[in-house]
């Protein structure tokens, strides 16, 4: 079969290698949609993942498929079902999973490879993370299941209210998901910042209150005090994994706020905090990591509802061997997301 294998920083080859075989409790599905993503592209260019992928590797996490082959002890799914395949799944056993924090279980069962015309997938996928396509949905939408599960679980950490004040920083498409869901979802009066007018026009579609290109509005804290009558934000979330962005989203805060800081830097990067702020004022700073099993389902559930326009997201669709240009064009902002199809 033919498949994208990541080999370095920017370095990924299209090479044929042999379809996967499944072993117990694991199904084999033919890859019908996978979409590229933020994180894919961070992946590409940084040439690695501190936790998810190791080059060189198969490549790519989200994904909609047709089961063609069933391994032993499987006997919940038949072939040729449609299905969304989560990129990781929790063991359920350990001190984390005990305490329903499956995000942060240190035993997580992770899958690359979403980029290739065939996709094993493990059995705790199957067991735990595996879900049927509800029928007439567009499978590029049901392949956005995993991001918006990592948004959905952001949003839960983020205690949002009603009629909230809330900053988000970054216009891809995790910035664009949480604007849509903060706006539509949670009656949030949201102010976006980004760097793409395209985008940023997409945000305000997406429910975005006012949108700010930050080559033009420069100074984002000041700009946030003057639209909060003075104090900041009531919840800041910062999408776009830059250290200083982080920095920026706490300096938007207005005391007793929460800053998510969802973006995630590259490894062995720090920030400064100021120290007086953050006691003072009563901060709540935190990071939010990857999604849980609820989410993944809460997630496909409000892609079905179509409640949410998130085929805005999608640029344009792609064969496989176009997906080089396809991180190539998300490089240079002229796409959010791109739905390849391998077959």
């Amino acid at each position: 079969m033919l498949a994208a294998l990541l080999y370095g920083k920017e370095d990924i080859r299209l090479e044929e290698i042999p379809e996967p075989t499944p072993a117990w409790g694991e199904v084999v599905i033919k890859v019908e949609t996978a979409t590229t993503c933020g994180t894919d592209l961070k992946v590409w260019r940084r040439g690695g993942h501190a936790r998810m992928l190791t080059p060189p590797t198969l490549f790519g996490h989200e994904v909609v498929g047709t089961i063609v082959a069933i391994g032993p002890g499987v006997d919940n799914w038949h072939l040729g079902e449609l299905v969304v395949a989560n990129n990781s799944a929790p063991c359920m056993k350990c001190f984390f999973c005990q305490r329903q924090e499956y995000s942060l279980c240190p035993n997580l069962t992770w899958n690359n490879g979403t980029f290739a015309q065939y996709l094993k997938i493990p059995a705790p996928i199957v067991q735990y993370n595996m879900l049927g396509v509800p029928p007439g949905l567009p499978l590029a939408l049901a392949s956005m299941t995993e991001p918006l599960a990592c948004v959905l679980h952001g949003l839960a950490r983020s205690h949002i209210k009603p009629h909230d004040r809330v900053v988000v920083l970054g216009d891809g498409a995790i910035g664009l998901m949480f604007v849509g869901v903060l706006a539509r979802e949670l009656q949030a009066q949201v102010f976006l910042w980004g760097g793409n007018n395209h985008r940023l026009q997409i945000g305000q579609q997406l429910g975005a209150s006012r949108i700010f290109n930050y080559h033009q509005v420069t100074d984002i804290p000041t700009t946030v005090k003057e639209l909060t009558d003075g104090w900041g934000a009531d919840v800041v979330i910062e999408a776009t994994g830059v250290p200083s962005v982080w920095e920026t989203a706490i300096s938007c805060s207005r005391p007793g706020g929460t800053v998510n800081l969802f973006g995630g830097c590259p490894k062995d990067t720090s920030i400064n905090i100021n120290t007086e702020q953050l006691h003072y004022d009563e901060l709540t700073v935190k990071g939010v990591f990857h999604n849980t099993p609820k989410y993944v389902r809460d997630a496909l559930s409000l892609i079905q509802s179509r409640r949410i326009a998130f085929e805005l997201l999608i640029t344009n669709q792609a064969p496989l061997e176009d997906l080089e240009q396809a991180l190539n064009d998300m490089k240079a902002r002229l796409a959010i997301k791109v739905a390849i199809v391998p077959h």
